[in-house]
């Protein structure tokens, strides 16, 4: 809907100004010279007739600048761009397996969502500048100058009616702000690519290292087994031994001679 709206103010424009030349003899004036353009802004395709103010010749002039390149590459963009937008949803409702086969549908989607982003403000800000020219080309005041006879100060040129430029204005302003749509939909499109799924998941041998860490603790030590110190009978002739097996897998053994020495003494 944005890129509809930005390219039929800006291609469907047409306008025109007013301008009025009197002269000191009243028979050869003209208060009534409509000028009138349209898209693309070949400015200097468009003719008009002016009077001289000297008998009944006329002279034929035209407006100064082309600006049909800044004006064209911006409408272009708006209709790939409505294309694209079109083509994608149609994917997106209907052949979403297609699009999520080997990755490629969200790949291909980034890159062309960076690229439409990358246009619009390139196109949005060489039609803002295109646009500035335009209306500087089609100031009545700056056409009046063109005009031999308003170069005496016994004539009178007055601009009657000047040119309406907000439908123009309109559409660069549905450019930048496609630029934003598009900008904030990189992150959206980037969130279906495989990178962004890459990044979010582990890495396998994190969670190997987290549960071999449980087995090399002392909690999966049978403390009672073979290398556990209860399993020895202690005798008045034998020193008791209770090995205990650490943490880090070390044995640790205490010797205890309180049943040898009372036998001594006996």
């Amino acid at each position: 809907l944005f890129a509809i709206f930005a390219f039929a103010t800006c291609g469907g424009y047409s306008g025109g100004l007013r301008l009025s030349v009197d002269c000191a003899n009243k028979s050869e004036s003209d208060l009534s010279i409509d000028i009138a353009f349209a898209y693309p802004f070949r400015l200097h395709q468009v003719n008009f007739d002016a009077p001289t103010c000297e008998g009944k010749r006329r002279e034929k002039l035209s407006l100064i600048g082309d600006f049909s390149s800044s004006a064209e590459f911006f409408v272009t963009i708006a209709v790939f761009s409505f294309l694209y937008s079109l083509a994608a949803t149609v994917v997106y409702i209907f052949f979403q397996n297609k699009y999520r086969e080997n990755n490629r549908g969200p790949l291909i989607d980034f890159i062309v969502t960076v690229v439409f982003s990358f246009l619009w403000l390139v196109g949005s800000s060489a039609w803002a500048k295109g646009l500035s020219d335009v209306k500087i080309a089609t100031d009545p005041d700056e056409v009046l100058l063109l005009m031999s006879a308003c170069k005496q100060q016994s004539n009178k040129c007055l601009p009657v009616r000047s040119p309406v430029m907000s439908s123009l204005n309109t559409s660069v302003v549905f450019g930048f702000l496609n630029f934003i749509l598009w900008a904030g939909n990189i992150w959206f499109v980037f969130k279906e690519t495989g990178w962004h799924s890459s990044g979010q998941r582990h890495p396998p041998d994190t969670m190997e290292k987290q549960s071999s860490s449980y087995n090399q603790g002392g909690y999966n030590q049978d403390n009672y087994g073979p290398t556990g110190g209860y399993n020895q009978p202690a005798g008045f002739g034998q020193p008791a031994n209770y090995g205990q097996v650490g943490e880090y897998g070390q044995q640790q053994s205490y010797s205890q001679s309180g049943p040898t020495s009372f036998a001594n003494q006996i």
